[in-house]
C-alpha cells in the first residue's frame, strides 16, 4: 500500500480530485468528520492529511511513500527526496514586492522581511546584493508599510492584497505549483507502484 501525504486545505482537496481520476481514490476522505488518515486497499492507497509545510518531512523521513506539496517549500527547506511530476495546480509565484514607487539603493544594505529565508539569500546572493533577512511569519504586507523592511518577499497569487496595502510586485523569482515528490528509499522498494501512480497523474494533467 501505498502511503501518500496530502496538504490540508483547498489544494489538497484539488489534488485528491486528480489522484481519484487518474484512478486512487478513497471514498472515506470524502466522509466528514477529524479522520487524518484513509485506506482504500483495493487500490492499494493510504491517505493522511498534513499541514502543507510538513509534507515534506513525513517524505523524507519515510512516513509517507509520496506526496504533494508546493515548489516554494521544496526550495526554501530542500528536503532529500525526488520530485517526479509538478501537477500544475497551486499556480502562483515566489515575488519581491515594495511600496508604489519603491527604489532600491545598492550602496545600503536591502531590509528583505520573508517567511522564505533561504529562497530570499540565495535569490539575492546570486545578484551580489547585501541584504538583511527579517523573518516574520504573520502579515509579511505591513512589514515596509511600517518601516521594518524595505521590501517583502513572499508567494503572490492574484497581487489582491498587495494592492490594498499600496505595494507593488517588482521581481518575480520564480513560479511555483504543486509537486509530487518521492521518499527515496520507497522509490526504490515500490518503484512499479509509484512509477504507475505518477503516469496516470501525467496523462491527467495532459488530458
Amino acid at each position: 500500500m501505498l502511503n501518500i501525504a496530502l496538504p490540508k486545505g483547498r489544494l489538497g482537496e484539488t489534488v485528491y480530485d486528480i489522484f481519484e481520476n487518474a484512478g486512487f481514490p478513497c471514498p472515506s476522505i470524502r466522509e466528514s468528520g477529524r479522520k487524518l488518515i484513509f485506506e482504500n486497499p483495493d487500490a492499494d492507497v493510504r491517505y493522511f492529511w498534513a499541514k502543507p509545510s510538513d509534507v515534506s518531512i513525513y517524505v523524507e523521513r519515510g512516513a509517507a511513500d509520496i506526496g504533494v506539496v508546493g515548489k516554494d517549500i521544496l526550495l526554501e527547506y530542500e528536503p532529500d527526496v525526488y520530485e517526479l511530476l509538478d501537477l500544475g495546480v497551486g499556480t502562483c509565484r515566489m515575488a519581491v514586492a515594495a511600496p508604489r514607487g519603491y527604489r532600491d539603493n545598492p550602496q545600503h544594505t536591502l531590509r528583505v522581511a520573508t517567511k522564505f529565508a533561504r529562497i530570499a539569500r540565495n535569490h539575492y546572493a546570486a545578484a551580489g546584493r547585501d541584504i538583511d533577512v527579517i523573518h516574520l511569519n504573520g502579515s509579511i504586507e505591513i512589514a515596509p508599510i511600517l518601516g521594518l523592511s524595505d521590501v517583502i518577499v513572499d508567494i503572490v497569487e492574484t497581487g489582491t492584497t498587495l494592492r490594498e496595502n499600496d505595494l507593488e510586485v517588482i521581481e518575480t523569482i520564480v513560479p511555483v505549483s504543486a509537486r509530487l515528490i518521492a521518499n527515496k528509499s520507497s522509490y526504490a522498494f515500490k518503484t512499479a507502484q509509484i512509477e504507475r501512480l505518477t503516469r496516470e497523474l501525467a496523462k491527467k494533467e495532459e488530458a
